[in-house]
């Protein structure tokens, strides 16, 4: 080493950065186009809310999927790695209006803004595909697609019970009530009647649920989460025949071997029964009242928590076809509409709901099914649900529960009182907007004509007021200039639709429109959604699981059956990251517990954000905030820096290329194999699980072995071209994570092409594998020593070696027996004696 050099400059980050921004501003590396001749790679994170700002959670999703697209680029792939917003929708109306601006200047800004943030955190996007959601020359596609879905019956509209939020004045769907609150506000939702345009999710419940089988690449618990949110059941529908009435109340239940143990008939609030069965009867006062008491109480508990069970008898009964029992009809607070039909036949002996419900009230307890240990009404402190034998059941009695269930449905069918039925928790989506920030929905209401699409050549619908000077953000039904119109139909006067689309219809098919986003004549090019989908590797939150990546799926399907699409599944891989933590809390801005990156970026740089964001956690799990963590990252940067000023003379062309092994010392032999183990290592971490923390230690650890010999303290110099190949190693599997840094450290070493035109290094196996091996003795499982050996000593030799050792033939005691000796190749020797 040459001690007579001089001081290595100054890690100068904000320079560094700068420049490769801007030369990757202007020679767009990260242009892509559809190129059947190689093979493709998809790679897309969630697009964000344009909310102002983005945090330090964000950096890390974006880096996440930043290292995904470099290294799959360096690896031969042409990566799409597209970036847009998710523009439309309350948080930026709500936000707007609070700042007392447009929420299309508010939008706009936004956008601008955070652009910028993401430009200088390095990230590789083509910046040329970008999309927002608000502008028409995205949603005038979607008012396309929305108009054949309504010609092929996919959407409709009728007078409903809606989740209405009086404070963001607008319907919210089942799944945007949290505990009876708004998903955004936060304030309490309350039921509302009122029309709404739907779309027939439902119709592709069956292949929804199917296809959770293909989503090998997506996390176990959110193909759970989606299965239980569709919630197929298969049972027995059946007519309970109101007493002294024509009404019947149809039941679905997946136990009819119970049938006979029906003690009383539940009845959700909503039903709609309830209104002839009390009407003009001296309990409709108090049944009314215990209706408007329980959907209020409903509005403020979360979807899967159980209430505190109540219910009110109506003094209404209805007849048991199975054996023609009168059974008393209540009304229920635990009883869902939402879910099979609304009425539940109440089995008290076998439903542990019903069992507590019938105590409470003192209703009877009759067991049906019987398990070894006979159950005794009186005596049952609980309901018994498993399955047994038929007891009382008439003809049934002493089948089996699962034959039992499918001659009590034979018998209701060739009776006509019941069928074979399936039941979905699934609802169709709700997707009206009582708000002026959304894509306008594209029909027209004409008292002659009815609802009648807006012709085609009339699309897009535009939302008012969205160009510059802006004008009103009045909800359009007060904007008198935007509904009032003319009839497609007959030309009379009409009046627009002014309900605006949930935001969930715009993220639910932009990454099909990334394909081709500057395509005007059309949805998509359909030879480009062939090449580009579907996305190999999603990246976002678990909070989306249900919501975003269900109509995600639905749509895909019904664009493909529109004949746009030739896939089935959106997404092949999901990664869900996990949460930055602050403060023991989810970070976020309602919590104040927000880390700017702007301000991490001006003092240590955006790859010392991006390592730290890669570094802190594997990929799925939470992110404790730690700012020593940041300074940790920034000090292992400037000790590259300073490493490689530290040994610039090392660099040459003619060091280039495989090592000559020949006449290496033992310090070039040892950072050699190093060398080579780390690119194992790395590349083992990436393509296994993408756990960059780990990938990143392997990093570390050659660092600290090439400061071992070569920094200031070496004993011994290694030779030129090992170091050269360890240095330029460091930076091949460093650039996917700290970018800026490695092309110029690359550069300053005296190399022209780039390193992601460089691509990914291979390792040599024989390079990689080590000189000696340390064996694990264990004598009936318990380790007695540990043994160097050469690599390459075969099974017999290490046995053999492992007897031999004093340690271990000082711990097999004289008279005891040789039992077998087990050997995991190359690791361990495990001794059985007896």
């Amino acid at each position: 080493m040459d001690t007579s050099r001089q001081e290595p400059l100054k890690y100068d980050f904000k320079s560094i950065e700068a420049k490769w921004q801007q030369r990757w501003l202007t020679e767009k590396p990260c242009k892509v186009s559809a190129d059947p001749q190689r093979p493709k790679y998809y790679v897309l994170e969630m697009f964000p809310y344009p909310s102002g700002r983005i945090h330090i959670g964000h950096a890390r999703n974006y880096s996440i999927g930043d290292v995904v697209a470099r290294y799959k680029r360096m690896r031969g792939f042409n990566v799409l790695h597209p970036m847009g917003w998710d523009a439309f929708g309350l948080p930026a109306e709500n936000a707007a209006i609070k700042s007392g601006v447009h929420p299309a200047q508010w939008t706009y800004s936004n956008i601008d803004y955070m652009r910028g943030q993401l430009k200088a955190m390095g990230l590789s996007y083509d910046w040329d595909r970008e999309i927002a959601t608000c502008r028409p020359e995205y949603y005038r596609w979607e008012q396309r697609v929305f108009l054949q879905l309504l010609e092929k019956g996919l959407v409709y509209r009728k007078k409903t019970t809606l989740n209405w939020c009086e404070d963001c004045a607008t319907v919210l769907a089942r799944e945007q009530v949290i505990d009876g609150c708004c998903w955004r506000c936060d304030k309490q939702v309350v039921p509302k009647i009122m029309h709404g345009w739907f779309l027939k999710i439902t119709d592709y419940a069956e292949e929804l649920l199917a296809d959770l089988d293909k989503l090998n690449g997506w996390p176990e618990k959110v193909v759970t989460m989606q299965r239980n949110w569709i919630g197929k059941s298969q049972g027995l529908a059946c007519d309970f025949q109101v007493e002294n009435s024509a009404e019947k109340i149809t039941i679905f239940t997946t136990r009819p071997d119970t049938i006979f143990g029906v003690t009383f008939m539940s009845l959700a609030p909503e039903h709609p029964l309830i209104d002839s069965l009390i009407a003009g009867t001296e309990q409709e006062t108090a049944v009314r009242g215990f209706i408007e008491q329980t959907l209020l109480e409903k509005q403020r508990m979360a979807l899967d928590q159980e209430p505190e069970k109540h219910g009110i008898f109506t003094g209404k009964y209805c007849l048991n076809p199975f054996n023609g029992e009168r059974v008393p009809i209540y009304v229920a607070n635990f009883v869902l509409m939402e879910y099979g039909t609304g009425a539940v036949m109440a089995v008290p002996a076998h439903d542990q709901r019903d069992f507590e419900f019938a105590r409470k009230y003192g209703l009877p307890v009759r067991p049906v099914v019987q398990p070894e240990e006979r159950l005794a009404a009186e005596s049952m402190e609980e309901a018994w649900e498993g399955d047994g034998a038929l007891d009382d059941s008439g003809s049934f009695n002493g089948l089996r529960s699962a034959e039992a269930k499918q001659a009590v449905i034979a018998h209701a069918e060739k009776m006509g009182f019941g069928r074979r039925h399936i039941t979905w928790r699934l609802r169709d989506w709700g997707i009206s907007r009582q708000r002026y920030w959304g894509a306008p929905i594209p029909v027209i209401h004409c008292e002659s004509c009815g609802a009648v699409p807006v012709p085609e050549e009339q699309l897009p619908v535009v939302l008012p007021g969205t160009t510059t000077p802006y004008g009103s953000h009045a909800p359009l039904h007060h904007q008198e200039a935007f509904y009032t119109t003319t009839c497609p139909k007959c030309g009379q006067p009409a009046k627009r639709e002014t309900d605006t689309m949930d935001t969930f219809m715009e993220s639910s098919w932009y990454f099909a429109r990334y394909t081709s986003a500057r395509k005007d004549d059309g949805i998509l090019d359909q030879d480009a959604a062939k090449y580009w989908l579907p996305v190999d590797q999603y990246i976002g939150g678990v909070e989306h699981a249900i919501l975003h990546l269900l109509y995600s799926r639905f749509f895909t399907k019904a664009l493909r059956d529109l004949g746009y699409l030739d896939i089935d599944e959106p997404f092949t891989n999901l990664l869900t990251q996990g949460m930055v933590i602050k403060d023991g809390a989810k970070m976020s801005k309602s919590k104040g517990n927000v880390v700017d990156p702007d301000d991490l970026i001006q003092q240590y740089g955006a790859d010392t954000v991006r390592l730290f964001a890669l570094f802190a956690a594997p990929p799925e799990r939470d992110l404790e905030w730690n700012p020593q963590g940041v300074e940790g990252c920034f000090r292992f940067l400037n000790r590259v820096f300073r490493l490689i000023h530290l040994n610039l003379d090392c660099f040459s062309a003619d060091n280039a290329g495989a090592v000559d092994l020949s006449g290496l010392s033992l310090v070039d032999r040892q950072l050699h194999r190093k060398t080579h183990q780390t690119i194992r290592r790395v590349t083992d971490s990436i393509e296994k699980d993408f756990h960059f923390n780990t990938a990143i230690s392997a990093v570390m650890e050659l660092v600290n072995q090439i400061s071992a010999a070569a920094g200031e303290e070496a004993a011994q110099p290694v030779g030129r071209p090992v170091l050269q190949e360890a240095f330029e190693t460091v930076l091949h599997l460093l650039v996917p994570m700290v970018p800026h840094f490695c092309e110029e450290m690359w550069q300053l070493t005296g190399h022209r092409q780039t390193l992601q035109e460089r691509g990914w290094p291979d390792f040599d196996i024989a390079a990689a594998a080590e000189d000696e091996l340390t064996i694990v003795v264990q004598i009936n499982g318990k380790l007695r020593a540990r043994l160097t050996v050469p690599a390459g000593t075969g099974e017999e030799e290490q046995k053999a070696l492992a007897l031999a050792d004093e340690r271990v033939s000082g711990f097999i005691a004289a008279g005891k027996a040789l039992k077998k000796i087990v050997v995991v190749k190359d690791k361990l020797v495990n001794i059985v004696v007896q």
